[in-house]
């Protein structure tokens, strides 16, 4: 059974912002190590509370008190029907605005690279856009090269650290941003986790 509150880096006397993750997968399997890794990095940012759920304990009523939420689903030609009744609940709230300016993110993992993982990243992150949610994924890396996805973390067959790393990083940026928009971003920077992609090159002669 997945605990329901995984970590909390509460600061004394700082409201908490809720991150709250919501996967379909069989226990000690690819979803379930990928959701472990995306709580470990949203729990690793201070003020975050993590609160781990498989879709059969999801509840809307976690998510509207959530800052933050975080679907994930193997590739099953798309979401798993699980995940897609855990959506389904929210027509209601949908209607009411209840989930309006929280963070939305996604993950996944299939058995083929090119079996249509950007797919149900896209179908998952769907929703919430429709519930009018600020979505986040992963900035360009040196690191996506090898693993990843713009929409949010993949991973082929059984997780590789790049995937569990990306994970993590999903985890972390959602985690920032919700803080960000609970108490402001002050001097706090994002990060490119995994390399920024560029290399200084010797300038062309025509631009000299």
């Amino acid at each position: 059974m997945v605990p329901d509150l995984v970590a909390m880096g509460q600061e004394r006397g700082k409201p908490a912002v809720r991150v709250y993750i919501i996967y379909d997968g069989d226990p000690e399997g690819a979803t379930d190590r990928m959701a472990q890794a995306v709580a470990e990095g949203a729990a690793s940012v201070p003020d975050a509370e993590v609160i781990l759920h498989a879709s059969s304990e999801a509840t809307v009523e976690d998510m509207v008190a959530a800052d933050a939420i975080i679907l994930g689903s193997p590739n099953w030609h798309g979401l798993t029907a699980h995940m897609k009744e855990v959506i389904d609940q929210t027509g209601l709230v949908w209607e009411q605005g209840k989930l309006v300016g929280k963070v939305g993110a996604a993950f996944t993992t299939g058995w083929s690279r090119a079996g249509g993982q950007e797919i149900t990243l896209l179908t998952l992150l769907h929703p919430l856009l429709a519930h009018g949610m600020i979505i986040v994924g992963l900035p360009w890396s040196s690191r996506m090269t090898r693993s990843g996805s713009y929409y949010g973390p993949t991973a082929t067959g059984r997780p590789k650290e790049e995937d569990l790393a990306q994970a993590r990083a999903l985890g972390r940026r959602v985690a920032r941003y919700a803080r960000w928009l609970r108490r402001g971003r002050g001097d706090e920077k994002d990060d490119v986790e995994g390399g920024v992609f560029y290399k200084e090159r010797r300038r062309h002669p025509a631009q000299e």
